[in-house]
């Protein structure tokens, strides 16, 4: 008789034992120079810069040593000092004027790349690529040389376009007029990041959602702010809010191109801790100015994400 043969049904017992230790060590320990790099570079001067705040930190205990500690003296008397007070008022200015533009001009261009062709588009983001690339002292260089008084640029072609006035003039010796400059210095450098961004959310958004808006007969005004912008809000937000913090912290362009000059006139909050601190020898107070604008700069970022998720959590349903 033909045996037949019984199918195995033993059941293999999945293992329920904890990884060994090293697999669980191992994705700390990849991490961990990342971490250690961050702290130092990042946590340590702001600590530092923190404990010099709470000092008496002149020229004198920076050779000597033994700073004594006034606790926020330094921040009152920056808080009761009017100058202070006007340096963030331009600062705000200064940050809301060039997020702006940037913004606006971003998302214009953003919008173009769009609809322009395959070639022109790689052509124009490839500029806007190579313009996002380029050095901020290399940039900030090239602006000089284009409004030098004498041999610039900007000054030839306006005096050849019938504008006399403008032979042998001065822009930097001008407040408003420096001011003009370095926004659009600044705008001309951030542009790119705005613009490059915000036409990688554009592509997601489906086709059929502007065809629908066609068909029901609205403009492109319409379409953008009652399509476009909802499907994009958070990346609004987002760059919006990085543009804030870059303009805001924005120091390299102003010092080599006016150092807050002329008279004040483009003096913002790290300029101004910049020249408390090495100026005038005053460390204490440059640095307790450094710590309101992080502070400034972190009650501004917290506002924004929170109205963020708060309009994410009112959408969702």
């Amino acid at each position: 008789m033909a045996s037949t043969a019984r199918p195995d049904r033993r059941v293999t017992a999945v293992s329920t034992a904890p990884p060994p230790t090293r697999t669980r060590v191992w994705p700390y320990l990849l991490v961990a120079p990342t971490v250690v790099g961050a702290a130092y570079l990042l946590v340590y001067p702001l600590l530092r810069n923190l404990l010099i705040s709470i000092q008496h930190f002149r020229m004198a205990e920076l050779i000597r040593g033994g700073a004594p500690f006034v606790g926020l003296d330094n921040y009152t008397a920056l808080l009761g000092d009017p100058e202070f007070w006007a340096v963030v008022r331009r600062t705000l200015g200064w940050t809301a004027v060039n997020t702006a533009l940037i913004t606006g001009l971003g998302t214009l261009i953003a919008l173009m790349l769009v609809r322009l062709g395959r070639r022109m588009r790689l052509a124009v983001m490839s500029a806007l690529v190579l313009t996002w690339a380029t050095p901020v002292i290399a940039a900030t260089t090239v602006f000089q040389w284009l409004f030098q008084s004498r041999f610039g640029v900007v000054n030839w072609t306006l005096d050849q376009l019938g504008l006399h006035q403008f032979h042998d003039y001065a822009w930097f010796a001008h407040g408003n007029a420096t001011y003009v400059i370095l926004v659009a210095l600044i705008v001309w450098q951030s542009v790119p990041f705005a613009a490059l961004t915000l036409y990688g959310g554009l592509t997601t958004i489906p086709g059929e959602l502007y065809e629908s808006a066609r068909l029901d007969g609205a403009g492109p005004w319409q379409t953008f702010r009652l399509v476009t912008f909802p499907m994009l809000r958070p990346l609004f937000v987002l760059v919006t809010s990085l543009e804030v913090i870059w303009t805001f912290k924005c120091f390299a362009q102003i010092w080599v191109v006016s150092q807050g000059g002329p008279n004040g006139a483009t003096t913002t909050l790290p300029v101004y801790a910049f020249q408390i601190a090495q100026s005038l020898h005053k460390y204490d107070l440059g640095s307790a100015a450094s710590m309101l604008t992080v502070l400034i700069l972190l009650a501004a970022l917290v506002a924004t994400l929170r109205r963020m998720y708060r309009q994410e959590g009112e959408e969702t349903p």
